[in-house]
């Protein structure tokens, strides 16, 4: 599952290494608490030309009458995300890729109180977490794909995103064809490594570099 993640990579930086062009709407960088309802930046591709490019994160399917006509939307379950109406034709046609540098999890303490995670990849590059999107009137927006935990969640929690290796974005994209279901697998042994950082980062109101420093567990 992914509620909550960081960008602490500078735009240009992403451009960079998504090999994209900039648009003109990104969300400032660095941003230490990224939360649902949020301008996100996503990288998307026409016809093998890649954008850096801002969406909200909170998928509006086409027959809500409104933004909030529904549930909130931010994860779509890969198990089922071929087949739910809300996400079918998406998964065909409109995906994305979501940038993170890290993404924060709970763990449900002795005495019932939330102590988060914060978990990045082992190699200090950013992410590339799986999405979809949907244009909703004027506004496009996103969900970030999950699926079943592997090894690197530490038993934190049994869902994940899904992240994607830089050899699996072509296809993510839909520039290497068809095939794209075969992405989707847990994160292997020995990609992400986490720390326990304070419970400020529980508010989604709280912001700054402090919020992923690390204390102990």
């Amino acid at each position: 599952m992914c509620g909550r993640f960081t960008i602490t990579h500078p735009n240009e930086a992403l451009v960079a290494l998504f090999g994209a062009a900039m648009g003109n709407d990104l969300p400032p960088s660095p941003r230490f608490n990224i939360c649902p309802t949020q301008a996100v930046a996503v990288v998307t591709s026409d016809t093998g030309q890649r954008r850096l490019r801002a969406m909200r994160w909170g998928f509006v399917p086409s027959w809500y009458k409104a933004p909030n006509d529904g549930p909130l939307i931010i994860n779509a379950r890969s198990e089922t995300i071929a087949t739910k109406p809300a996400f079918r034709e998406a998964v065909r046609t409109r995906r994305c890729l979501v940038p993170a540098s890290g993404f924060y999890e709970w763990q449900t303490g002795e005495d019932g109180a939330k102590l988060p995670w914060y978990f990045t990849r082992t190699d200090g590059q950013p992410m590339a977490l799986a999405g979809v999107w949907q244009r909703w009137g004027d506004l496009d927006t996103c969900a970030i794909v999950s699926t079943e935990a592997g090894p690197g969640m530490a038993g934190l929690h049994h869902r994940e995103a899904l992240m994607l290796e830089p050899a699996d974005w072509p296809l993510w994209l839909g520039e290497a064809g068809h095939g794209a279901a075969v992405l989707m697998q847990p994160s292997e042994a020995g990609r992400l490594v986490c720390h326990r950082v304070d419970r400020a980062v529980n508010s989604n109101r709280a912001e700054g570099p402090g919020l992923i420093a690390p204390i102990a567990a």
